[in-house]
C-alpha cells in the first residue's frame, strides 16, 4: 500500500469526508487533492467556495472531461470520468489565460490558444498508448495510478508494482519536475505569445497531443527574440521565437 499520508492513497477517503461535511487535512485541501473521488458537481461547488473560477476545457480519452480552474496565479486541471473527479493536476498558468479572476491584476490576459486539448494525465496516457500501440484498460489504470503517485510525490508502491505502474510513476515524476519549472516566476516572465507558440510547436515536433509541452527555461536573445527550453514529458527541445509568437527554429537536445 502507498503511504496513507500521501494524496493518492487518501483520495477516496478525503472525498468522502468532504461530502459528509468533515474537515480534510490542511495540506491535501490546500492542493485540492481531497476532491479526487468526489462527484463533479460537489467538486465544482467546493472549488468556487475556495475562490476558483472555471473556464477552458474539453474532452479527453475514454469519455473523460477536463476543466481548468484559476485562483490568482494558481491554475489546476480537474479531470472527471463518469461524473467523478479522477485527477487534480497543477498546471501552467498559461492554460488558465482568459479565465476571469478577481484576485488577479491581469484580467485582460489573452485567451488560451485555440485547439489546445488533452494535457496532464490524459495526455500522458494517450502518448503512452501511442508509443506502445495499445489501449489496454487495466494497463491504463495502473499507469494512471503510478502517474498520479509520481506527480504528487507519493512513495513508490513496490509492494503492488506492475509494468504500467512503473512506467506511469516515472512519467509522473518527470511531469512534476516540468510543472515546477514551468510555473517559476522566471519562466512565466517570457511573453505569453512566445510560450504558447513554442508549446504548440514542441507538441508537433514531439508528436504529442496539444497541450503536453511546457517551457521550463528561457533566455532573452535580444531584439525581441527568446530561446525557450521546452519539456515534453522526458524529452527536451529548444525553441527560438519572437515576442509575438513567430517560431524561428525548433531543435532537439
Amino acid at each position: 500500500m502507498l503511504n496513507s499520508s500521501k494524496p493518492v492513497a487518501m483520495a477516496s477517503g478525503l472525498a468522502a469526508m468532504m461530502m459528509l461535511g468533515g474537515a480534510a487535512p490542511v495540506q491535501a485541501q490546500a492542493n485540492n487533492y481531497d476532491l479526487i473521488g468526489a462527484r463533479a458537481s460537489s467538486a465544482d461547488s467546493e472549488l468556487r467556495n475556495r475562490g476558483y473560477a472555471s473556464g477552458n476545457g474539453g474532452v479527453g480519452r475514454n469519455d473523460s472531461r477536463y476543466v481548468y480552474w484559476r485562483r490568482g496565479d494558481d491554475c489546476i486541471q480537474v479531470l472527471t470520468r463518469d461524473g467523478t473527479v479522477s485527477a487534480v493536476t497543477p498546471s501552467n498558468i498559461n492554460f488558465c489565460r482568459g479565465i476571469s479572476d478577481s484576485s488577479s491584476s491581469s484580467s485582460g490576459a489573452t485567451a488560451l490558444i485555440a485547439g489546445a486539448a488533452i494535457v496532464g494525465l490524459a495526455a500522458a496516457i494517450a502518448a503512452h498508448n501511442q508509443h506502445h500501440n495499445d489501449a489496454d484498460r487495466n494497463h491504463d489504470d495502473e499507469y494512471s495510478r503510478g502517474y498520479q503517485a509520481g506527480l504528487y510525490g507519493a512513495d513508490y508502491d513496490d509492494r503492488h508494482e506492475t509494468e504500467g505502474y512503473h512506467e506511469g510513476y516515472l512519467a509522473g515524476e518527470s511531469e512534476r519536475s516540468n510543472r515546477r519549472y514551468a510555473n517559476s516566476r522566471w519562466v512565466r516572465g517570457a511573453p505569453t505569445a512566445a510560450q504558447e507558440a513554442c508549446s504548440r510547436r514542441a507538441d508537433d515536433f514531439q508528436n504529442r497531443p496539444y497541450g503536453s509541452s511546457v517551457p521550463i527555461g528561457v533566455r532573452d536573445l535580444g531584439r525581441g527574440d527568446y530561446e525557450l527550453t521546452m519539456a515534453t514529458g522526458p524529452y527536451r527541445s529548444r525553441c527560438v521565437v519572437s515576442s509575438t509568437g513567430d517560431v524561428r527554429a525548433m531543435t532537439p537536445y
